[in-house]
């Protein structure tokens, strides 16, 4: 497993990979969570078990529709299946449970992959056909079961418009 700082700047890639795409897709996108509080609020949450430290990316609006996201990226060499931690599925649950029927996505890949999606409820799902982790803190999930990020946030105007 890469080091912090590596797994953060591939996580800031993807992060930024993923609010672009959203806004190409003609979608409004606000950066929020935990990267965006200052470094104090940072490390307190970093010390305790709140969801906060597994609250959403970003916020997103088209029209009438409102989603929030978390992008996920892989660290690791393309194995088949996406590695979500079971905090965060966790986390994901009570805020969606929370805050009906604003939907949470979970967006996949890394900076050379197709963009794909899952929920959290799927990632739960699919858990009880999938894995644990060894270490049983991942949900290891067959990367066939992910929607293309088109099937879930349209296709780009200009595709549309051609």
């Amino acid at each position: 497993m890469a080091d912090w700082k590596t797994r953060k700047s591939l996580g800031d890639q993807h992060e930024l990979r993923v609010l672009t795409e959203l806004q190409r897709h003609g979608w409004t996108v606000h950066p929020c969570g935990q990267g965006t509080y200052p470094a104090a609020i940072q490390r307190a949450l970093r010390a305790c078990d709140s969801a906060l430290r597994q609250f959403p990316d970003m916020i997103a609006a088209r029209g009438p529709d409102v989603v929030v996201i978390d992008a996920k990226t892989r660290s690791r060499p393309h194995t088949g299946r996406y590695a979500i931690s079971r905090t965060c599925v966790r986390a994901g649950l009570q805020f969606v449970g929370a805050n009906a029927p604003i939907p949470l996505y979970y967006v996949l890949g890394d900076i050379s992959d197709n963009l794909t999606v899952l929920t959290p409820a799927e990632i739960s799902a699919y858990t009880k056909t999938g894995h644990l982790h060894p270490s049983g803190a991942y949900y290891l999930i067959e990367a066939r079961h992910a929607h293309p990020f088109e099937a879930v946030f349209g296709t780009t105007p200009q595709a549309m418009t051609a």
